[in-house]
C-alpha cells in the first residue's frame, strides 16, 4: 500500500490516481508535483492596474530578452507592471552573467574543468532558457508571478 502525495490517503500501488483527490500516483505523480512546485511561485497580479497590464504586456515581454530589460524602464517608466518584469529580467540577466563567469573560470582547469564546466554551463543555460520562457509566458498572460528560485530578489522598486 502507498499513500497519496497530495492528500495522504492510503491507496493501492497499482492505482493511477487517488480516488480521494484525483492526484496522480507514482513516479508520474512525483514528476507532476515537482513541476507544480517549481512553477507555483508568488503571484502579485492583483496588485497591478488591469489597464497598466494590458497596455504594457509587450514592454514586460522585452524585459526577459537579455539586456533589453532596459527598454521597459525607458519606454514605460510609469508602468508598475513593466517595472516588475524589468526587475525580474534584470535578476535573470545578472544570474546568467554570474553563471557564465563562474563556468568560464571552471573551464580554465584542464581536462576535469572542461568536463565539469561544460556540463555546468549546459545545465545553467537550459535553466536560464526555462526561466526566460516562464517570464515571457507570465508577461504575455498579464501575470506578475515571480520566477522560480531567483524571482524573490528585488533590485528595482
Amino acid at each position: 500500500m502507498a499513500f497519496c502525495n497530495k492528500c495522504g490517503q492510503q491507496i493501492d500501488d497499482n492505482v493511477q490516481t487517488c480516488p480521494n483527490c484525483g492526484a496522480p500516483n507514482g513516479v508520474a505523480g512525483n514528476a507532476q508535483n515537482f513541476v507544480n512546485n517549481f512553477t507555483n511561485t508568488a503571484d502579485s497580479t492583483a496588485q497591478f492596474d488591469p489597464q497598466d497590464i494590458q497596455n504594457n504586456k509587450v514592454m514586460a515581454l522585452l524585459a526577459y530578452l537579455g539586456f533589453l530589460f532596459l527598454i521597459p524602464l525607458l519606454a514605460a517608466p510609469n508602468s508598475r507592471f513593466a517595472r516588475y518584469h524589468a526587475n525580474q529580467g534584470l535578476v535573470l540577466f545578472i544570474f546568467e552573467a554570474i553563471a557564465g563567469v563562474v563556468t568560464g573560470i571552471i573551464c580554465v582547469i584542464p581536462f576535469v574543468g572542461w568536463i565539469i564546466g561544460g556540463i555546468l554551463s549546459g545545465a545553467v543555460g537550459i535553466f536560464g532558457l526555462v526561466l526566460t520562457i516562464l517570464g515571457i509566458v507570465n508577461a504575455v498572460n498579464g501575470q506578475a508571478k515571480q520566477l522560480p528560485l531567483i524571482g524573490g530578489i528585488t533590485i528595482l522598486k
